[in-house]
């Protein structure tokens, strides 16, 4: 399985809502990092939206990502039947296989029937144009509901986009979606955690901590998705805890990602 970095790897240098910085990483300098780190994948989330950059950069990045041998995977969120159709043709675009998609968006929850309806009427497209749709467990649905809808798919073309902390949103814990998902995935989301009860004991804090330094444990979670041969990519997240310092924070995510990467080399391909 083969690793990368993300966006999400750097949440906040890319920038978050309410929270931009005044020199947020950009496409070019997430390719720039990957290199940095021995790396050859990258992969883009929605909080750096590709469908909003101009033709030019866009081009570029396909290019450069070409030029340095990394492949590029790319990722959405709102899974609308016009947004995943710009999604595929900006996939094709720049090469990239893995297309990770977050159903939900602010005031767009579909029900099953409708996610599988949308889905099914782009298989063609995306089975034509050799990519694979990675639906990424979030906060809403729940494990069985995920496998449900690939069930019906019913493609090799579709799988889950396996995120290892998102799931807690819906009450479910990693070995749970593991369990159950685990058939199904094509992408992994390498995020580790810690939780921990506050001090007035009224309650848990969940957060992130350095890959190694949490609660996931990375060769158990491998092992479970070994049997199925499904999942070739994984690339790195990090839930930074923040200081209170913006250039702080930036600090703290790029040593977080270095120790992270570091520690992972050990149980995947680079």
């Amino acid at each position: 399985m083969q690793l990368g970095i993300s966006t999400y790897t750097y949440g906040w240098g890319v920038g978050v809502p309410g929270n931009r910085p005044a020199n947020p990483l950009n496409e070019l300098d997430l390719l720039a990092k990957a290199r940095e780190f021995g790396l050859r994948l990258v992969q883009f989330g929605d909080n750096l939206p590709l469908h909003e950059l101009p033709e030019h950069r866009l081009a570029g990045l396909q290019q450069l990502a070409a030029a340095k041998g990394i492949t590029l995977e790319i990722g959405a969120r709102g899974l609308t039947p016009e947004h995943l159709h710009r999604y595929i043709l900006l996939a094709e675009k720049l090469r990239a296989n893995l297309l990770r998609f977050v159903i939900d968006a602010p005031g767009y929850e579909p029900d099953i029937k409708e996610i599988i309806q949308i889905i099914q009427n782009q298989l063609s497209v995306l089975e034509t144009k050799q990519i694979i749709l990675g639906l990424e467990n979030h906060d809403r649905l729940k494990a069985r509901e995920f496998a449900h809808i690939l069930d019906q798919v019913n493609s090799p073309n579709v799988g889950i986009c396996l995120d290892s902390v998102n799931s807690i949103g819906a009450g479910e814990g990693l070995e749970q979606i593991v369990e159950t998902l685990a058939p199904y995935t094509v992408n992994l989301h390498v995020k580790d955690f810690g939780i921990q009860r506050l001090p007035h004991l009224m309650g848990f804090q969940i957060d992130g901590r350095p890959a190694g330094k949490g609660r996931l444990n990375v060769p158990w979670l491998l092992n479970k998705l070994q049997p199925f041969g499904r999942c070739r990519t994984a690339v790195l997240e990090q839930w930074v805890v923040p200081e209170t310092e913006l250039t702080e924070t930036r600090r703290k995510e790029e040593n977080w990602a270095v120790a992270s990467v570091h520690y992972l080399r050990q149980y995947f391909e680079t």
